[in-house]
């Protein structure tokens, strides 16, 4: 009888390759929120989570959280604002102060501008 021999496979699964999830919003951006429970409220974007597509907007969202105490640090009730999706926001124009939608226009020196639909205006960056 022939014995039974397990070969490596010569194909192996390829990895994916490493995409950037780009976005419009970055940190420092003043937004208005669109959709939930604080719709219609501005505010300055704190954090951005482009894996998971979300963005810390501050004062909205506030959560709750009850700590406990450690040796170093003392226990209690924090409140936080906790990350919300980004396509719940969008930019405010920097001419009228409405919320507008992002267009980009890339310079002759490669630079990337992001451009208001409304105003045409540029918005900055604030890192």
């Amino acid at each position: 009888m022939k014995r039974l021999v397990y070969r490596k496979s010569d194909r192996r699964p390829r990895k994916e390759p490493d995409v950037r999830p780009k976005m419009q919003i970055t940190k420092g951006d003043r937004v208005r929120v669109l959709r939930g429970e604080d719709a219609g409220s501005e505010g300055t974007v704190m954090r951005v989570y482009p894996e998971d597509n979300r963005v810390v907007v501050e004062g909205v969202n506030m959560v709750t959280k009850h700590k406990r105490g450690t040796g170093t640090e003392e226990g209690g009730i924090i409140h936080f604002p906790a990350p919300i999706h980004a396509s719940n926001v969008m930019l405010l124009d920097p001419k009228s102060g409405d919320p507008t939608r992002v267009k980009r226009r890339k310079d002759k020196d490669g630079t990337v501008e992001r451009l208001s639909r409304k105003s045409g205006q540029p918005i900055p960056r604030n890192r």
